[in-house]
């Protein structure tokens, strides 16, 4: 059961010019998102700057951010589609 509830916490995906997976992390968590699409991606934190990609490469590109240690809500969006918006959830 260890095994899979540290699957469950695996990441971000982006697919179809959205976000998915897992979208409620821990206070300092390391997150993993993974492009599935085949236009290049971010996932950045527009609004207080706390965490940014950068720059993930199209078809299965891989990159990472550090959650915020402040317990709330975090939206975020991709820096080249503003329509691509999530909201990330850290909670302890």
């Amino acid at each position: 059961a260890a095994g899979s509830a540290s699957q469950a916490s695996g990441g971000i995906v982006i697919s179809g010019f959205a976000y998915s997976g897992s979208l409620r992390v821990k206070p300092g968590q390391k997150v993993t998102v993974t492009n599935q699409d085949s236009a290049d991606h971010t996932l950045t934190d527009k609004k207080t700057h706390l965490f940014d990609t950068g720059t993930i490469a199209a078809n299965g590109g891989k990159g990472s951010f550090t959650a915020p240690t402040k317990p709330g809500s975090y939206s975020f969006g991709c820096s080249f589609h503003p329509a691509m918006q999530g909201t990330l959830v850290v909670a302890g």
